[in-house]
């Protein structure tokens, strides 16, 4: 099988978040695709399958399970269509949970992805994992169908923030995100999922179909620049609507060879 490691959401190699982009033809076996992953050690590997023209079934998988929805390597696996096999125009993928979504490369040679809205909604009551899980107090928490939202008074909380995986895995199925306004951007944010993927997520394009609609009311505006700041760091435009997210940025190819199984 072919394979593909691309940065996603940096133009320069070794930052943003690197996903494997494996094309088949047909689907193999879950087990197969989870060692795979595994084997990979990226925080996602996504298996392209075409069923029509300009039409692909994405699927992602971490080192540890499969993954319902992943935006970084939803774009890396556009990244390898549009410059490895010459597709053009509009791609549409298909996934299990998140129904379709629409990605097409724009003006700016940046690869822009339309993504639910995932709003988060605040939580009755915070979970005592989270709290011990994390070296600061929230002054707020919310949580959507993919994680907690924890919101933090400025910029600096994130930067120094310090976690426990061993009380944030006990979160599971859910993920936490922490974030608050930036300096130099609209608004910042790190990404932890040791139950689902590893300790702390590079950059996590997913998770800003929740990030952005909130920071959209809260600044009271719809186009937003956001930037993940994880060691290797990333940063992604997003745009709002009620129905949709968009969710754009660049990639840059790394690596392509052959899975020999």
């Amino acid at each position: 099988m072919d394979i593909f490691v691309v940065d996603a959401f940096t133009s320069q190699q070794f930052k943003g978040n690197s996903a494997a982009v494996v094309p088949v033809k047909d689907w193999p076996a879950d087990l197969l695709m989870q060692s795979i992953a595994a084997e990979n050690n990226l925080s996602e590997t996504a298996f392209i399958k075409e069923v029509d023209a300009n039409k692909y079934q994405i699927r992602w998988f971490s080192p540890l399970t499969e993954i319902d929805f992943c935006g970084h390597a939803t774009l890396a696996s556009a990244f390898v269509l549009f410059n490895e096999f010459g597709v053009e125009a509009q791609i549409e993928f298909i996934t299990k949970a998140v129904g379709s979504l629409t990605v097409m490369l724009n003006a700016d040679n940046e690869i822009e992805m339309t993504f639910p809205n995932q709003n988060p909604q605040s939580v009755s009551s915070i979970p005592t994992q989270l709290l011990a899980g994390l070296s600061k107090t929230p002054v707020d928490v919310l949580k959507n169908r993919q994680a907690y939202f924890a919101i933090f008074d400025n910029e600096q909380d994130i930067l120094d923030l310090t976690y426990s995986s061993e009380q944030l895995k006990q979160l599971a199925p859910l993920d936490v995100v922490v974030t608050a306004r930036a300096n130099d951007y609209d608004f910042i944010s790190r990404y932890f999922w040791p139950a689902n993927g590893g300790d702390e997520d590079p950059v996590t394009g997913s998770i800003h179909s929740g990030l952005a609609p909130y920071w959209a009311e809260k600044l009271n505006k719809s186009d937003l620049i956001a930037y993940q700041a994880s060691k290797r760091g990333g940063v992604l435009k997003c745009s709002v609507s009620d129905e949709s997210i968009v969710v754009s940025g660049k990639g840059v190819l790394y690596l392509k060879g052959k899975i020999n199984v």
